[in-house]
């Protein structure tokens, strides 16, 4: 029997679309809302939970918000969103034959969380994976944002589902990768910026939590989770080191108090500098 395959004479859309001879590759992207206008999408993530992506997409919101950018922020993290509480954000968001509207901060940052849909906030999403990224989708082609200068998406940690339908459906111009200090953590770092490059997604640096806390009394920096391996990590990928974030107490009072809207965090100046890079 001849072996299955095409010449360039017999070659179509019907018997060949998988062939050597389609050259077109797939794209998954969606469009946003007709009555959206954002300039640029970053996203937050990590390889593992529990190490502050909430934090540094909320600090980075506010940040880009003190300097007068029109800012939002698209909570992914369907099964675990916190952005509303941090910022004392209640549902129920409005919507019509248009779409959904986001919801503000006190600080004029505009919010979308499944916990804004939700009837009880407390209540559990219990869905699978596709009714989850096919949500995260409907945050980018149904809410209107309006006009904004950055769209942050706060992502659920790992590499399943949800990072997978925003780094093929959204037009990222980047990520930032949220880590902290302990050794583990360069297998997890890895794991992030392998899949941001499987995808063709720029890295625009780490961002290290939980880096130190600072006694009360004297200043000292007391390293609780060992000695920081960001910096050799960064250099190893070569990629940039955005900020080293201590544990602050005041921090998390804010975020516990819905108050974080308040919040200006130091640590991660060099953030705002990756960010204008994007700009150029």
């Amino acid at each position: 029997m001849a072996e299955r395959g095409c010449s360039s004479s017999s070659c179509s859309k019907e018997n060949c679309s998988g062939c050597e001879h389609n050259k077109e590759k797939q794209s998954f992207l969606i469009e946003q809302n007709i009555y959206s206008d954002i300039k640029h999408i970053i996203g937050v993530v990590s390889g593992k939970g529990g190490v502050g992506k909430s934090m540094v997409t909320a600090s980075t919101a506010n940040m880009l918000a003190s300097k007068g950018y029109r800012v939002g922020i698209l909570d992914a993290d369907i099964t675990g969103p916190s952005i509303p509480k941090m910022y004392g954000v209640h549902g129920p968001a409005q919507a019509d034959d248009q779409g959904i509207y986001p919801m503000i901060t006190e600080n004029d940052i505009k919010i979308m969380s499944i916990n804004l849909l939700m009837p009880d906030e407390e209540a559990p999403v219990v869905w699978r994976g596709p009714v989850i990224s096919n949500m995260v989708k409907q945050f980018f082609t149904d809410v209107i944002w309006g006009e904004l200068d950055y769209l942050l998406v706060d992502m659920p940690p790992g590499t399943g589902d949800v990072p997978l339908t925003v780094f093929q459906s959204l037009p990222l111009e980047g990520i930032i990768i949220v880590s902290s200090p302990q050794d583990l953590v360069r297998l997890i770092v890895k794991k992030a910026y392998n899949m941001a490059k499987m995808m063709n997604v720029n890295v625009l640096g780490i961002v290290e939590n939980y880096s130190f806390v600072k006694c009360p009394d004297c200043g000292r920096e007391i390293k609780v989770f060992g000695e920081s391996h960001i910096d050799e990590i960064a250099s190893e990928l070569g990629v940039k080191v955005l900020g080293k974030m201590p544990i602050d107490p005041q921090f998390a009072a804010l975020a516990d108090e819905g108050k974080f809207y308040e919040a200006q965090n130091p640590y991660i100046e060099n953030t705002f500098m990756a960010l204008k890079e994007v700009e150029k």
